[in-house]
């Protein structure tokens, strides 16, 4: 499934590329303002933060929300407390695009991560050109030079990479680019199964200093308490949020 998602993801990207090309994209990239300081923003402090996600479907749900303003309930999700917005970007199993990213980057003041299977650096000047302050990297998707091509590339245009394992070695692999955002996502992307308590058994793999993620298998304030309890700094949710109150429900996440 996730050398699909990557393929895919890829074609719609290369698709891109002839109408607009790298050099185009490149110049819009760096004539962009600053990105924000997702670091600053996402930081350990006394309560769990929260990435919440503009998320209109995905693989194994199939169908969850409509969502025909993703910039409304970005500014819904910044009222109700999170600390960053993430936007699904990739086309066909996920119902996103850019053009939902720089709708929510045009309404909220928090940072902005493109969700996307990344693994070719127009996606990344795509990212910075469309208003993204971070980009999500997926280990089990690259090969560790291009990994660590990619990781530079995001730092360089000023945005911070948010990088995702799965496995002890891949967790090992994302502190090898130097990444100071790490998650772990209890969703295997190979298979689709879950395992909410991955993060625990590897949160104490984490060095000083380094944000720990956890990502997937939030649908509860009783989900987000064992993640905290484990040592998560931040959670992303999407499912939980798009299906409910977005706002009501943030509340009780940021309440644990």
């Amino acid at each position: 499934m996730l050398a699909d998602l990557v393929a895919g993801a890829l074609e719609d990207a290369e698709r891109r590329r002839a109408e607009r090309p790298l050099a185009v994209v490149e110049a819009a990239a760096l004539d962009r303002a600053p990105a924000l300081d997702a670091l600053a923003a996402l930081a350990p402090a006394d309560r769990i933060k929260v990435i919440a996600e503009v998320k209109r479907a995905s693989p194994s749900r199939g169908a969850l929300a409509d969502i025909p303003d993703p910039a409304a309930l970005a500014a819904a999700y910044e009222t109700g407390g999170a600390s960053a917005i993430s936007v699904l970007t990739e086309e066909r199993r996920f119902r996103g695009s850019l053009a939902d990213l720089e709708s929510v980057r045009a309404a909220v003041s928090i940072p902005v991560l493109r969700k996307e299977f990344v693994a070719d650096p127009y996606q990344i000047f795509e990212a910075r050109a469309a208003g993204a302050d971070l980009v999500l990297l997926i280990v089990a998707a690259l090969d560790q030079q291009t990994l660590v091509s990619l990781h530079d590339l995001i730092v360089e245009l000023g945005m911070t990479p948010l990088v995702e394992a799965h496995t002890e070695d891949e967790l090992s692999r994302a502190f090898d680019t130097g990444a100071k955002l790490v998650g772990v996502n209890a969703r295997n992307l190979s298979t689709f199964e879950l395992d909410r308590d991955l993060f625990g058994r590897l949160a104490d793999r984490y060095p000083s200093g380094t944000i720990r993620v956890a990502e997937s298998a939030v649908l509860s304030a009783a989900d987000v308490a064992h993640y905290r309890a484990a040592g998560a700094d931040v959670v992303l949710v999407g499912e939980a949020l798009v299906t409910s109150d977005p706002v009501a429900t943030l509340g009780e996440f940021l309440g644990v």
